[in-house]
């Protein structure tokens, strides 16, 4: 299995320690097609992008496709999660400018209310504490990234389950319905083999990515294959992958 293509990886316009044309450079001595650009998006209160730099980060990746014309370099955005009823961090300027667009659930971040900070941030730091609630926010979670992907065209949903409760198999339903690819994020390691597993019996498409934070780390795919394979996927399941 070959992954040809690296959608997920930062920079210093987010918190990532390379610069855009060092993320691609690294993709070019791997062997890669294509790399997406991804920094957060501009709501994560420590390392989004801010407003001024979207039109500098498109500049510099249009400049790289010239230099580069043997890999295909793409501006994404790994968008926030920051309402229960699928808001994401992204607005009409930022998606102008973008080639791809992820999407992922991540703390830190500044929610669309305060209400939504109670219950989609609040709360599943609390279900760490109070079995009670677990239930209600896997559900809630769950809801809210649904309602995410019928409410914005999301091409990857970056590592599900990473950073809180999900019911698998419902997320990988609206996924499949819609052409979402969930994210086997070989940094974390979520999906698990075990959510591959649920995940693939419904038909969903899949992704593998690195997640990389440094340009040493863009193209590190190893853990994610391994995750793949030992779920038993073929390269006809994932989107970035050929024999």
């Amino acid at each position: 299995m070959e992954i040809f293509a690296d959608y997920h990886t930062h920079t210093v316009f987010s918190h990532g320690k390379g610069t855009i044309e060092d993320n691609v450079k690294a993709a070019i001595k791997k062997g890669l097609k294509e790399i997406a650009i991804t920094d957060h998006g501009p709501r994560h209160i420590f390392f989004g992008v801010r407003s001024r730099n979207y039109r500098k980060i498109r500049d510099e990746i249009d400049r790289m496709n010239e230099k580069f014309p043997d890999i295909k370099v793409l501006m994404g955005v790994e968008a926030n999660l920051i309402s229960l009823n699928g808001d994401i961090d992204v607005d009409d300027e930022l998606l102008k400018y973008i080639d791809i667009l992820l999407m992922g659930y991540h703390t830190g971040v500044a929610p669309f209310d305060f209400y939504n900070f109670i219950h989609l941030f609040g709360e599943n730091a609390a279900s760490k504490y109070f079995s009670s609630l677990k239930t209600v926010v896997r559900e809630q979670n769950t809801d809210a990234m649904i309602k995410a992907i019928n409410k914005y065209n999301i091409n990857i949903i970056t590592h599900p389950g990473a950073k809180v409760d999900i019911d698998t198999k419902r997320l990988a339903l609206a996924a499949k319905a819609k052409g979402t690819a969930l994210e086997i994020n070989s940094s974390h390691g979520y999906m698990t083999v075990e959510y591959v597993k649920i995940a693939k019996s419904v038909g969903a498409k899949f992704v593998i990515d690195s997640d990389a934070h440094t340009p040493s780390r863009v193209g590190d795919f190893a853990r994610g294959i391994e995750i793949a394979k030992e779920a038993g996927l073929t390269t006809n399941d994932i989107i970035n992958a050929k024999e």
